[in-house]
């Protein structure tokens, strides 16, 4: 990028500059490859796929997680494929039978005696690792083993998701699209909430002057070391949904902040949930939700709701809530809207080797009470965009942006966007530490660094 207001448009479709990326990012960046709760027993195992490069997330015995690369040390047969189980705690290749144990050391080689010694040397033979590190309920790969530390790569983005309890947060459910749309355009649509009055009218449900278009104070962007990004609310947006007290012509609409709730949650059944809104319909019974003090009300009834059901909840801080209903990016492909003890969260990874295609994935995240988590998380499906059965209102109005993005972006009006330095500049960081690795020089490394 020349300036930060400027994005070249060939930087969402060109194969020159994909390749790139696979060179230069995709091999020395932290990845979030898994959630935890995806393998949850000795012998249980994910793969985790990105620009062809297959890795195998493997629980251990002793509880800890090892990430080894999905290729026989034979001939190269790929070992395992989706997620499921190890049998006997043994990666088996379904060539030749060769065996490897779950912490990847060879275990048995089929017809031994046909080998040499010097293409059995033990060192050669064990599966290849990436670094893994566990953060935030999500197990975290590099394939670069001189990568900094996980938590330090994702400073101060980790830190400040921990203070709205992710860590405490688990899968409801989780889905997938494969979309035409390059995966950085792609993500870029969720660094900024200022689109939601012309993508998601329905969601509009506060008093505003039609005059003013984007609220200023509505929104507060960050722009963080690492290219990770934020956005909160702003100082008039003292809770999701509106001001409180906000007043509502139509006398029969109890709440501009309930119904907005009601809309969200209908819409895709992530951030506020079912059983949020009952505990802010239940305090409409004894305060009248035009009451100036409602909003708040409402936020302590949840807080109490927690308690009592035995949900562990968020740290009552008020700078850690006005992440709720917002969102942080953590750099390269990952981002997570937290609200309340729940969780909308997005995984963009390019797809099929093609720059115009990506593959998305949407979890819903909430915080259960102890002891009652469910046992496993599973990809519940791959669904077409526009597929009303399994996608709400709000995820297929986004998805359709996404599609049409792409189709513009090859315009040949088109040169590059044009960024806003106030609601934007996250994009742009983003492209910014893009760049920065891009122009990393790995050459000078030992062979076998990148993948012991």
């Amino acid at each position: 990028m020349n300036d930060s207001l400027h994005v070249p448009a060939e930087r969402y479709y060109s194969r020159e500059f994909y390749d790139l990326e696979k060179e230069k990012l995709w091999p020395h960046v932290w990845q979030m490859a898994a959630r935890e709760e995806e393998i949850p027993e000795p012998g249980d195992f994910v793969e985790y796929e990105v620009v062809g490069q297959s890795i195998l997330i493997v629980r251990q015995e002793d509880g800890s997680v090892k990430a080894l690369h999905n290729a026989c040390r034979h001939r190269a047969t790929q070992l395992a494929v989706g997620a499921g189980r190890f049998p006997g705690g043994q990666i088996a290749c379904p060539f030749h039978g060769w065996r490897w144990k779950t912490d990847g050391q060879c275990s048995h080689i089929f017809g031994r005696e046909g080998f040499s010694d010097e293409v059995l040397r033990p060192d050669d033979l064990a599966l290849r690792e990436c670094l893994v590190e566990m953060w935030g309920g999500h197990v975290w790969i590099n394939m670069d083993h001189n990568a900094p530390p996980l938590l330090e790569a994702l400073f101060p983005a980790a830190q400040i998701l921990s203070g709205v309890g992710v860590g405490n947060m688990r899968v409801k459910w989780w889905k997938e699209a494969i979309i035409n749309c390059n995966w950085k355009l792609a993500q870029e649509a969720f660094f900024e909430g200022w689109h939601l009055k012309q993508t998601h009218p329905q969601l509009y449900t506060f008093d505003q002057d039609d005059s003013d278009e984007t609220d200023l104070a509505a929104f507060e962007y960050t722009a963080f070391a690492n290219g990770h990004g934020r956005f909160q609310s702003g100082d008039a947006k003292e809770s999701y949904g509106g001001r409180p007290g906000a007043e509502v012509e139509d006398a029969e609409d109890k709440s501009d902040f309930i119904e907005f709730h009601r809309v969200l949650q209908s819409g895709q059944d992530a951030m506020a949930l079912e059983r949020d809104i009952h505990v802010f319909e239940g305090l409409a019974g004894e305060l009248d939700p035009k009451d100036p003090e409602f909003a708040g009300k409402a936020i302590q009834a949840l807080f109490e709701y927690w308690k009592g059901a035995g949900i562990p909840n968020p740290v009552s801080d008020p700078a850690a809530m006005r992440l709720w209903g917002g969102d942080i990016f953590l750099f390269p492909n990952y981002l997570m809207l937290p609200m309340y003890a729940n969780s909308l969260n997005y995984r963009v990874r390019p797809y099929n080797d093609d720059p115009e295609w990506c593959r998305f994935e949407v979890w819903s995240v909430t915080t259960y009470p102890a002891g009652r988590e469910p046992e496993r998380a599973e990809l519940t499906g791959r669904f077409d965009t526009d597929d009303t059965d399994h996608w709400g209102l709000i995820p297929r109005q986004d998805f359709e942006n996404l599609e049409r993005l792409q189709r513009g972006i090859k315009s040949k009006s088109i040169s590059e966007t044009r960024l806003s330095q106030l609601w934007e500049q996250t994009i742009s960081n983003m492209h910014q530490e893009l760049d920065r690795r891009l122009a990393a020089d790995y050459s000078t490394r030992p062979a076998g660094d990148a993948t012991r």
